[in-house]
C-alpha cells in the first residue's frame, strides 16, 4: 500500500454542486476576459515564414469501446475550430486564450457530438474532440520560448500507452471556458500559429519572423505508478526540457510541469513469451 500527497481520490458531488460550480467558474472567466489586464490577441493575417516547431497527430485512433462515429465527428469539430485559430499571431506582450478565440462550441455554429472525457469515462457532447487541438498547441508551445500561463491535464489516465510517441501528460485538456490554454509572448518577436486538418492528420506549427535561436528537447523524469490506499492506481511524472543553442550545445535544463492522474486500467500487463 502506498499513499501520496496529491488529492486524487474522487470526490462525490451532487448535481446541484456541479451545476453551481460550473456556472461560477464560467462567469468568473468571462469577467476576467472583459476586465483583466491581459492584452489578448485577435485573429489576423500576418505571414511569418520561419518555422520554430512543427508537429502533427493522427485524426483516427484505435480506442477501446469508443464508437468510430465520434472520431469522425471530432474531425468536423476540429475543422471549425482550426478556422478560428489558424494564422493567429501573438505579438510581444500579448496573450493567447484558446477558448476566447474559438468561442463556445454550439450546434448553431456547426459543431456535432464528439468524444468527451468526464470523471474517467467518455461520453458524447457537442464540440467533443477539441482536446486534440489544445494538446497539439501545448506540445508545440513547450518547444518554443513562449510562456504557458495556464494549462490543465485530465485527472484520469483513461487509455493505456498504445503506440504513444510523447511522454505521459504532455497534452492540455480543455473545458469551455474555464479550463483554458493560455499562452503569453514574453519574447521580442511575434509568433504565428499555423494549423490545418489534412485527410489523416491534424497539423500545426509555430512560425516567427526571425531565425530560431534555440531548440528544445522535452522529456519526462520520475515516472511512477502508485497503488493508492483506496484500491486504485495513480500515475505521476515530471516534464522537463533541455535547451540547446544553434551549435547543439545544451545551455539549460528547465522544469516544465508535473502530472498526477488516476489510472482507469490495470498498469501491469503480463504476457507469456514462447
Amino acid at each position: 500500500m502506498s499513499k501520496n500527497i496529491y488529492p486524487l481520490k474522487p470526490k462525490k458531488r451532487t448535481a446541484l454542486r456541479l451545476y453551481l460550480g460550473k456556472n461560477y467558474y464560467t462567469l468568473k472567466r468571462y469577467l476576467w476576459w472583459i476586465f483583466g489586464k491581459q492584452k489578448f490577441v485577435k485573429q489576423n493575417n500576418h505571414k511569418l515564414n520561419n518555422t520554430y516547431f512543427y508537429h502533427s497527430t493522427p485524426l483516427l485512433r484505435q480506442l477501446k469501446n469508443v464508437e468510430i462515429y465520434l472520431q469522425y465527428n471530432k474531425i468536423i469539430n476540429l475543422k471549425i475550430a482550426v478556422k478560428k485559430l489558424n494564422n493567429v499571431t501573438i505579438k510581444p506582450g500579448e496573450t493567447f486564450s484558446y477558448w476566447k478565440l474559438i468561442g463556445k462550441p454550439t450546434k448553431r455554429k456547426g459543431y456535432v457530438d464528439g468524444m468527451v472525457l468526464n470523471s474517467g469515462n467518455f461520453t458524447a457532447k457537442t464540440g467533443g474532440g477539441l482536446c486534440q487541438l489544445s494538446n497539439l498547441i501545448y506540445w508545440m508551445t513547450i518547444h518554443t520560448p513562449l510562456t504557458i500561463l495556464e494549462r490543465y491535464r485530465h485527472s484520469f489516465d483513461v487509455f493505456p500507452d498504445s503506440n504513444r510517441t510523447q511522454p505521459f501528460g504532455s497534452g492540455a485538456t480543455c473545458v469551455y471556458n474555464y479550463r483554458d490554454l493560455i499562452i503569453r509572448n514574453d519574447t521580442n518577436f511575434p509568433f504565428q500559429l499555423k494549423l490545418k486538418v489534412t485527410d489523416k492528420d491534424l497539423v500545426g506549427e509555430w512560425n516567427t519572423n526571425h531565425i530560431p535561436q534555440y531548440k528544445y528537447e522535452v522529456y519526462e523524469k520520475d515516472h511512477k505508478m502508485v497503488a493508492e490506499y483506496w484500491g486504485q492506481y495513480s500515475r505521476h511524472n515530471i516534464l522537463c526540457r533541455k535547451k540547446y543553442n544553434l551549435d547543439g550545445i545544451e545551455i539549460d535544463d528547465e522544469y516544465v510541469t508535473e502530472n498526477h492522474a488516476l489510472m482507469m486500467y490495470q498498469p501491469f500487463i503480463t504476457s507469456s513469451i514462447k
